[in-house]
């Protein structure tokens, strides 16, 4: 899968320069880690968010907002957000903001 650099920009200024912040190539796109765990990634077809099991119905309420699949196995957990939810600095944050609500508590690998 091709990368989108517009889309990584645009995550790597919500993201800031947080300590324990990395990146790497990862899902066919460009994952963000926070203290070793994985927190979201950028790709061609959406940004993808771990907001948790049980914590994402408020987003997947969303339009343009759905279930991460890997082949056909639900990620549980995991939403994409196509190019309108991304590209509204609103929703972008709020969701960016919930992987790191999440995330950011978790043991460091």
């Amino acid at each position: 899968m091709a990368r989108d650099p517009g889309l990584e920009e645009l995550m790597r200024e919500e993201l800031g320069d947080r300590t324990g912040l990395s990146e790497k190539s990862m899902f066919g796109g460009w994952a963000f880690m926070l203290n070793g765990n994985l927190l979201c990634c950028a790709r061609h077809d959406g940004m993808l968010l771990r907001l948790g099991k049980g914590n994402d119905g408020w987003a997947l309420a969303q339009p343009g907002v759905i279930q991460m699949l890997s082949g056909e196995r639900i990620m549980h957990g995991w939403v994409r957000a196509n190019a309108d939810v991304y590209g509204d600095d609103t929703m972008r944050r709020r969701l960016i903001d919930a992987a790191l609500a999440y995330v950011e508590p978790l043991p460091a690998k």
